[in-house]
């Protein structure tokens, strides 16, 4: 006859054996079993991986960078004035380098990032694009803080940021090249540049004596005035640093330093106003005077026509695409005195 203390006893065995069971790690599970859940942890992965990149997807179409306009070359010579988005990331390349030179100079320097060189909200590339848009869309900050998501006076730091860089990089860059003569030249065969004067306006100073010397006569207001180059072919060869508006065309030259660029054997173009025979070393293509005679000769008017419809060139360029480009390099200077529009 068994007793109950047996039974408790039997009962507490296969209780053990159990517990032993249940908790022997090192029993290996059933094959079937494994491939099953290796099966399903990679399907997991896969479903990850895809809603992951429907998230970037859709995050590119939302947001205003860009990698949203990056298929349309339209939409990027809008934005950027770069004719395609290939050649906006040529010039990304030339600068790039120069970029993470300067954010490993203030990062070793310790620099307060409210005085850091780049703003860290965006990248890079679409701080860049930010400031195309500013320069070539003429829209207001707050506008581009709307549209990028940011801070007005996130805006204004990266604004004021690439200016500063771009003004260090691109100034540096000898962008002085050999002539390539179109057809149209073959009377000026010589011309290496073509020279004209812009002027950007700008809020009136408080003190009378900076009124009179940004107080433009040609324009009736406070100005800053730059002067661009043009190759005959076209290209942007030259863009001065702003002076003040009162400077004259003549001495704005002397001051630009493009001599140090001419060579006796070259020749420049510009328009009456600039009488700067006696300061440059090549020779000066510019229209004719009538200077008190009563009219020109045929030769002399034949020949202002002719300049001023290779000259128009520029005027034009001025107008439609080089506006912006004059801020862009030698903005920083003016913008930091809070003087430009």
């Amino acid at each position: 006859m068994v007793t109950d203390d047996e039974v408790d006893d039997t009962a507490g065995d296969v209780d053990v054996a159990c517990a032993i069971n249940v908790h022997d790690y090192s029993t290996s599970p059933e094959p079937a079993l494994v491939d099953m859940v290796l099966e399903e942890n990679q399907r997991l992965r896969e479903e990850v991986a895809q809603l992951r990149q429907q998230m970037e997807e859709i995050t590119l179409q939302q947001r205003f960078g860009l990698q949203r306009f990056a298929g349309s070359d339209k939409d990027i010579r809008f934005f950027t004035r770069f004719s395609t988005y290939d050649h906006l990331m040529r010039f990304w390349q030339v600068i790039e380098p120069s970029l993470q030179y300067m954010m490993r100079v203030n990062r070793t320097s310790g620099e307060p990032p409210r005085q850091s060189t780049m703003v860290q909200s965006l990248l890079p590339v679409d701080q860049l694009f930010l400031f195309l848009n500013y320069l070539t869309m003429a829209v207001k900050q707050n506008d581009l803080a709307d549209r990028y998501g940011i801070h007005q006076s996130t805006v204004s730091r990266i604004v004021l940021s690439w200016s500063n860089f771009l003004y260090s990089v691109l100034g540096a860059q000898c962008i002085w090249m050999s002539p390539e003569m179109p057809p149209e030249f073959k009377d000026y065969a010589d011309t290496t540049v073509i020279l004209d004067c812009t002027e950007v306006r700008c809020q009136t100073p408080t003190s009378p004596l900076l009124q009179s010397e940004v107080y433009s006569s040609y324009k009736s207001h406070c100005t800053l005035k730059g002067m661009t180059g043009m190759a005959p072919h076209g290209a942007v060869t030259f863009v001065s640093p702003l002076y003040a508006g009162s400077v004259s065309d003549k001495q704005l030259l002397v001051e630009s330093g493009i001599n140090k660029l001419l060579r006796p054997d070259s020749a420049i173009m510009v328009d009456r106003g600039f009488l700067v025979d006696n300061c440059v070393p090549c020779k000066v293509y510019r229209p004719a005077f009538l200077a008190g005679r009563k009219q020109m000769t045929a030769e002399e008017v034949r020949e202002t026509q002719s300049i001023a419809h290779l000259r128009v060139h520029v005027e034009r360029l001025i107008r439609s695409g080089i506006s912006p480009v004059i801020p862009m390099v030698v903005i920083s200077g003016a913008t930091s005195l809070g003087m430009l529009w």
